[in-house]
C-alpha cells in the first residue's frame, strides 16, 4: 500500500494491491485500487480505479462483490460570492462504471448536481441522476416477495433529488429530502426527513423517517414502504452513557430495538453492553434477541 500527500495538500492519493493465498488460489485471487485527487479551495477533481478478482477472498475483511472493474471520476467547482448571505455554491459531476471480467457493462451511474450553502449553515442541493443496471440475479425491487425481474435483464432510468439541511450547530436542527423518477422498470417517489434536538448537556433526541412509493407494471408488485426510527442519547455522567434506538419497518414488518450502555472506566478504555431485539409488528412476538459485551483497554 502507498499513500500520497503533497506538501501543499493539493495532491492526495492511494494505491494498494492485496493478494489472497489459499489452496488453489489464482491470479484472480487478488484486488487492486488506485485513487488520485487534486483539490484547491475552488476546484476538485478525482479519479478512482478498482479491481476485485473473481476468486478474491477477504479473510479479515468484507467485499460486497467480486469479479468486477470499476472507474469513478468526479469534478466539483465552488464559488465564494462577496457581500452575500450565500457562503458557497457550485456544480458537481460524478460518473461511475462497472465492468464484468468480460469487460461488459453491468452498472453505470451519472450524477450532476448543484449545491448552495448559506452563511447561517443551511444547505440545499439538487441532483439529477441517470443509472443503468444489468441484474446478476433475479430481483424484486420492492423486496416484498412479488415477481422478480429476470437475471441478465438491463434497466435504465433517470430521477431527480432535492435535499435540505439546517444548521447543525442549533439545538433544534432538521433535514429533508425528496426525489422522483424511474426505478428499474417502474417509478419511485421518495421522501426522507430527520429531526434532532440537543438537551444540553444531557444528550439528544432525534427521529428519522423515510417513505418510498414504488410503482411497477403488472405482474410485478408495487409497494408503499415506510420506515421510522427514534433515537435517544443520554449522558448520565462524564463516564456513563446510554443510547437507545428503535426502528419500525413495514417492508419486512419488523420492529427493532437496540440499547447500548457505555462505561468509560479509564481514558480511551470502555465497557459496552448491547441489547438487540427484533419482533413482529402485528403481535410483537419475538423474532430474535441478543446480548453482547465488549471491552477495550488502552495500555499506556
Amino acid at each position: 500500500e502507498y499513500n500520497l500527500a503533497s506538501t501543499d495538500d493539493r495532491w492526495t492519493g492511494k494505491v494498494f494491491y492485496h493478494q489472497a493465498f489459499y489452496p488453489g488460489a489464482s491470479r484472480n485471487s487478488a484486488t487492486a485500487f488506485g485513487s488520485i485527487q487534486y483539490s484547491t479551495p475552488y476546484f476538485r477533481a478525482s479519479f478512482d480505479q478498482s479491481w476485485v478478482g473473481a476468486d478474491y477472498l477477504a479473510e479479515v475483511g468484507f467485499v460486497r462483490r467480486r469479479g468486477f472493474l470499476q472507474s469513478s471520476p468526479s469534478l466539483e467547482y465552488t464559488f465564494y460570492p462577496a457581500h452575500s448571505n450565500i457562503l458557497t455554491h457550485g456544480p458537481s459531476a460524478e460518473f461511475s462504471i462497472i465492468l464484468n471480467p468480460e469487460l461488459e457493462i453491468t452498472d453505470r451511474e451519472t450524477q450532476i448536481g448543484y449545491s448552495i450553502g448559506w452563511r447561517n449553515r443551511n444547505e440545499l442541493s439538487i441532483t439529477l441522476n441517470e443509472q443503468y443496471v444489468k441484474l446478476l440475479r433475479s430481483f424484486d425491487p420492492t423486496n416484498t416477495g412479488g415477481n422478480k425481474l429476470d437475471a441478465g435483464s438491463g434497466h435504465r432510468w433517470k430521477n431527480a433529488e432535492v435535499s435540505w439541511s439546517s444548521d447543525t450547530r442549533r439545538l433544534l436542527n432538521h433535514t429533508f429530502s425528496t426525489g422522483y423518477g424511474g426505478y428499474f422498470n417502474g417509478t419511485r417517489l421518495a421522501f426522507g426527513t430527520g429531526l434532532n434536538y440537543r438537551v444540553q448537556p444531557y444528550g439528544s433526541i432525534s427521529i428519522l423517517a423515510a417513505y418510498n412509493d414504488i410503482s411497477l407494471p403488472h405482474p410485478y408488485s408495487s409497494a408503499r414502504l415506510f420506515l421510522i426510527g427514534p433515537k435517544h442519547d443520554l449522558t448520565l455522567t462524564d463516564k456513563f452513557f446510554i443510547t437507545t434506538f428503535a426502528q419500525y419497518n413495514n417492508q419486512i414488518e419488523n420492529f427493532n430495538l437496540n440499547i447500548r450502555l457505555q462505561w468509560r472506566f479509564a481514558p480511551v478504555s470502555d465497557l459496552f453492553i448491547i441489547y438487540t431485539g427484533n419482533s413482529h409488528t402485528g403481535d410483537f412476538s419475538n423474532i430474535d434477541r441478543g446480548l453482547a459485551v465488549k471491552m477495550s483497554y488502552w495500555f499506556k
